[in-house]
């Protein structure tokens, strides 16, 4: 008895819900699920799953070596197994936690904020317990739940749910939960959301102008402190101060010291220059900090790497074309490891950093002159590094790169920089610099695909960002070609399409040196958002999208949970809201903006316009309140109170301090005067990321 208390015990702690998991589209192989052309044989699961035919096979085959007598509980029992077949699979089974053979079972209580459906109120753990209770059952699923961990031998016998535990408590305990917080449980049916009204879009987003510099980008410091860094692109990092809304104070930061000073090493023209800027997550305590950026190997003596356009990519440099004046592979895409430690007495002080490399993470020669993207960011769950790479330039992918699982160009990849081989191990496994590769990443199951890539199909994805609330949420806007801008929910190994799609349309290439990729030989994850060329302002000839951040602050409670992104062209904004919640459906709202009439730094007018002028949206930001910011080439913005801007919120805080009254038709905002510099660097911007 003692020995199955111990048992009990210890799987109740282990086998818990977490209160923080929520859940969303992804199979426990960390997959997006697909719509398979045909429907299981075995497996009652339609439209969107997470098994193909080989995987049903095999649950069919464990499903009948279990020889369970009793009909009502091998039915109980295949729907369990079956499970794992369902689009919420990894939420299921709780793949972020404790791995598990069975899904977390429907207990009898719900909470009112679940998102599962009401149908799993039902106690399906209680029924089970009571099928099956006394029914042998050969390599029984519970079982396998319990070999490998303390107390309980490997080669266990047991086939009865009653020779391990004493009641249907302790069972439901080990193995049961409640749908809360955006969790799910298993009712024996496939996961139904709540189907939940479609938020109303806002009114309106307003915005503070708090700062005049252009920056590419901005990061929170690591401190959690009301500090962020922001980098421009010709390639210096500062450190500034955010201040409180409404105190009408600006950015504090000193543009004639920097953090860190790389324009000597960074090459800038066009899409070229300082690209990402990513801060370990222990930062505070190890002072590691990388940077993105592109250098020139005819100007910069440690600009040196093999070239993406190789024989394993199935391509010959010598056969490519000048672009722009520039030889094929002479600029490079590097990532460099920094330093702020020895510059204070603890590394949150630091005001500067070590301007020497401590090391060259990455290199690589580009093959044309755009395309490349190169945000780096951590992610949250994992610790690894994401790069975004484009897929090279040139018109249409000329070559093909985005879908050549031998080439890096047009991925997403992921990086282990804590654990990092020796020079001579680099040099065997193939490797682009100092790094190693994830076990888990998508090689380990795809063997034709470069150990590096996280997903592919990409043809310049700008700007990602980890949803702060639910890190499986990783979402990356994709420049398109002529039709189509999009917003991908990323996940392992999958394929977004491109160049055989561009967004939800079929793409047809105008050359195709490189060779083709047949339609029926991917499958295709499409956007969850994204707009029409047609759709926007037809005065400005293109489009590029910018991706942003689901928002996460309460200073506008009427777009809590959106995800904001815009067009380069600034003149459009949208808001994504999911409906159910967690299902990964998205409805976009085009939002209209405005200034703050109180802003810091005021605001000037766009020609014939009161909006104001926001110039080119280059990217977004966001500070450790969650507050939401605009890197413009006009300056930075920030989201603040949308009663600042007379627009209406019905759960924004009625006696919050500083209301303003309805800005006029616009006789408060200040007429423009463009700086020339600021400009011509915005423009070359622009062009980078269209062409």
């Amino acid at each position: 008895m003692g020995g199955v208390l111990a048992i009990f015990l210890l799987f109740a702690h282990l086998l818990l819900l977490p209160d923080t998991s929520s859940s969303s589209p992804l199979c426990t192989d960390s997959r997006a699920p697909v719509t398979l052309k045909t429907p299981l044989a075995f497996c009652p699961y339609n439209g969107s799953v997470c098994c193909n035919s080989t995987k049903d096979l095999q649950l069919q085959k464990q499903f009948e070596a279990m020889n369970v007598s009793d009909p009502a509980c091998a039915s109980l029992l295949k729907s369990i197994l079956c499970a794992t077949c369902d689009q919420f699979s990894a939420e299921l089974f709780r793949i972020e936690s404790e791995p598990r053979s069975v899904p977390v079972l429907c207990k009898s209580t719900i909470s009112a904020n679940a998102s599962q459906s009401s149908s799993a109120v039902n106690d399906f753990c209680g029924k089970v317990w009571d099928t099956c209770q006394n029914i042998s059952v050969l390599n029984s699923p519970f079982t396998t739940s319990l070999e490998s961990r303390d107390g309980v031998p490997g080669n266990s016998t047991f086939s009865k749910l009653s020779n391990l535990w004493k009641s249907k408590s302790d069972f439901c305990d080990a193995f049961g939960g409640a749908s809360a917080d955006g969790s799910v449980c298993f009712d024996g049916q496939p996961v139904s959301l709540n189907n939940t009204d479609t938020l109303s879009p806002p009114n309106g987003v307003c915005l503070e102008k708090i700062g005049n510099g252009s920056y590419l980008n901005m990061v929170a410091h690591p401190d959690g402190s009301n500090r962020i860094f922001l980098a421009d692109q010709k390639g210096k990092i500062w450190l500034a101060t955010v201040p409180e809304e409404e105190t009408g104070g600006i950015l504090g930061i000193d543009e004639l010291n920097p953090f860190l000073d790389l324009t000597d090493e960074v090459h800038f023209d066009i899409e070229f220059g300082l690209m990402g800027l990513a801060f370990h997550p222990d930062f505070t305590k190890n002072g590691r900090f990388f940077v993105s950026f592109n250098c020139d190997k005819v100007k910069t003596p440690g600009c040196s790497g093999r070239c993406s356009c190789n024989s394993d990519a199935n391509c010959d440099p010598s056969k490519l074309s000048p672009d722009n004046g520039a030889s094929p592979c002479q600029y490079h895409s590097v990532i460099s490891e920094y330093t702020a430690n020895g510059t204070a007495s603890e590394v949150s002080l630091a005001t500067r950093a070590n301007p020497i490399e401590v090391r060259r993470i990455f290199t690589m020669g580009l093959p044309f002159t755009s395309h490349h993207a190169g945000q780096i960011l951590f992610g949250p769950a994992d610790g690894y590094l994401y790069f975004m790479m484009g897929d090279g330039g040139n018109s249409g992918d000329p070559y093909n790169f985005s879908q050549n699982k031998k080439s890096l160009l047009g991925k997403i990849m992921r990086l282990d920089i804590n654990n990092i081989p020796s020079a001579k191990e680099i040099d065997a496994l193939g490797l682009w610099g100092n790094y190693s590769i994830p076990k888990d990443n998508p090689f380990s199951e795809d063997k034709e695909l470069q150990p590096e890539i996280w997903a592919l199909g990409f043809r310049n994805p700008w700007r990602c960002s980890f949803d702060s609330e639910r890190p499986s949420y990783f979402l990356c806007a994709d420049v398109g070609q002529d039709r189509y801008e999009e917003v991908d929910i990323i996940t392992k190994g999958g394929n977004y399409g491109w160049r055989v799609y561009e967004g939800p349309y079929l793409y047809n290439p105008p050359k195709s040196p490189g060779g083709n990729t047949s339609v029926n030989s991917i499958t295709p994850i499409f956007p969850v958002m994204g707009y029409d060329h047609s759709a926007i302002d037809k005065n400005v000839g293109s489009a590029s999208i910018t991706g942003g951040y689901f928002y996460r602050a309460m200073t506008d409670p009427c777009i809590y949970g959106s995800y904001l992104y815009a067009d380069l062209y600034a003149g459009n904004m949208w808001a994504g809201s999911e409906t159910p919640e967690n299902s990964g459906n998205f409805t976009t709202h085009l939002i209209s903006f405005n200034c703050a009439r109180d802003s810091p730094i005021q605001c000037t007018a766009g020609s014939g316009s009161a909006l104001p002028a926001l110039g080119y949206i280059f990217s977004f930001g966001e500070d450790n309140k969650k507050d939401v910011y605009i890197l413009a080439s006009s300056g930075v913005y920030r989201v603040v109170r949308p009663s600042r801007c007379g627009y209406t919120c019905s759960e924004e805080n009625s006696t919050a301090p500083g209301t303003s009254p309805t800005p006029s038709s616009g006789s408060w905002l200040v007429v423009p005067f463009n700086n020339l510099v600021q400009f011509c660097c915005s423009l070359l911007v622009v062009l980078g990321l269209v062409l």
